[in-house]
């Protein structure tokens, strides 16, 4: 029967979930489940848009024809923009040069401003310099709505129908939830309110060689999507049992691997939770369910991923995940390829390094240099610029 929706703002939850194969070189015991939120009309951070707004406007922070702001270069960006224009909203985007002409070309046609930095902060790169003019432009229209991503309850709390909508699939034999970390909501998020059923759940998150969110040192690499230069405040460590890092080669290799098995054309991030997911369902028992979030769908890096020329001009051709990921000891051992670690949650070890800096650290920071001299720091207001 064909289903009837109102507007697009009602297609933002309930992604299909499909039974995937798994790799050939690790067929899958458990039943391995992925959760398709590249179905959604953008992709996965549609329903963090959504939540952000919809909780904004039920608190009074964002007013009728109101201004939106966020900073962004991926799917926040074009979830916001589609909200935005079906509730009636202005939106400005931060963003840096390296946005894809794509994504650039969808948001102009949704309506939305964008504003690209010209240059990276010299100690805190692109993010620094995006965090620091979204202050600015707070301040120049103090009645704006900053959504603030990273840090905002809104994102872990957009994840509570996704958490229903596996339980009603699936009910509670849920073994392992794999995911990818960014921002962290999605992940932690999920995995929060699955644990209020789901007893002995096992968290698996996935995050990019050269990412710092795991205790690991900084690299560049190709990845988006997942991995980070900065942690979040919506990382949530304690929900996390154990963490995979997966190399540019590796993920991108998956999703074309994935791609031919499953018949799904992933980013990045959905290749890379692929490899792990699968090697999860071989280790979990029969009769289980392991879920996979892929988050992104891959037409935005048609011409990396999946170009065998793109793929061979950086060397990453022949970059194929093994059977197995190596096992690692945590914040001790650097991850240059699949490699594993038990997250410890007993304080031996802190979750990251202690010159990574924090979103919500940086954006205090930006705020005390952008105070007029002789105004007061109002530390707990995370939503709007003093």
């Amino acid at each position: 029967m064909t289903r009837k929706f109102s507007s697009l703002i009602e297609m933002m939850h309930d992604s299909p979930l499909v039974r995937l194969r798994g790799r050939e070189a690790t067929p899958p015991r458990a039943s391995l489940w992925g959760k398709l939120e590249l179905f959604l009309p953008g992709a996965m951070k549609d329903r963090v848009a959504l939540q952000c707004v919809e909780d904004a406007e039920a608190d009074g922070r964002l007013q009728p024809g109101g201004l939106i702001v966020e900073t962004s270069s991926g799917t926040l960006a074009l979830g916001l923009a589609r909200v935005a224009a079906l509730k009636g909203y202005r939106l400005k985007i931060v963003s840096d040069p390296r946005m894809d002409s794509m994504l650039l070309n969808k948001l102009r046609a949704l309506g939305a401003e964008i504003e690209i930095v010209p240059e990276q902060h010299p100690t805190g790169g692109w993010q620094l310099s995006r965090l620091a003019r979204v202050l600015e432009i707070l301040k120049e229209n103090p009645d704006a709505f900053w959504t603030q991503q990273y840090d905002t309850p809104s994102n872990a709390g957009a994840y509570r129908a996704l958490a229903q909508e596996l339980t009603d699939a699936l009910g509670t034999d849920i073994g392992a939830l794999v995911g990818s970390v960014g921002s962290g909501g999605s992940l932690t998020g999920t995995a929060r309110f699955l644990r209020e059923k789901i007893s002995g759940l096992r968290v698996v998150a996935v995050d990019a060689v050269g990412s710092v969110l795991f205790h690991q040192p900084p690299r560049n690499r190709l990845q988006s999507g997942h991995g980070n230069n900065i942690v979040a405040g919506n990382v949530d460590y304690g929900q996390v049992d154990e963490v995979h890092w997966i190399s540019d080669g590796e993920a991108f290799n998956a999703c074309r691997e994935m791609t031919r098995r499953e018949g799904i054309f992933g980013g990045g991030s959905s290749g890379a939770c692929y490899v792990v997911a699968s090697w999860v369902a071989r280790n979990l028992p029969d009769g289980q369910h392991v879920v996979t979030i892929l988050p992104d769908s891959g037409y935005r890096y048609s011409e990396l991923i999946y170009s065998e020329k793109a793929l061979a001009k950086h060397g990453l051709l022949d970059e194929v995940a093994g059977a197995g990921p190596r096992s690692v000891r945590y914040a001790l051992d650097v991850a240059e390829r699949w490699s594993y670690a038990e997250v410890p949650h007993d304080g031996s070890v802190p979750y990251f390094a202690p010159d990574v800096r924090g979103t919500l650290e940086l954006t205090e920071e930006l705020r005390e240099q952008h105070r007029p001299k002789g105004v007061s720091s109002s530390r707990g207001n995370r939503t709007r610029c003093p």
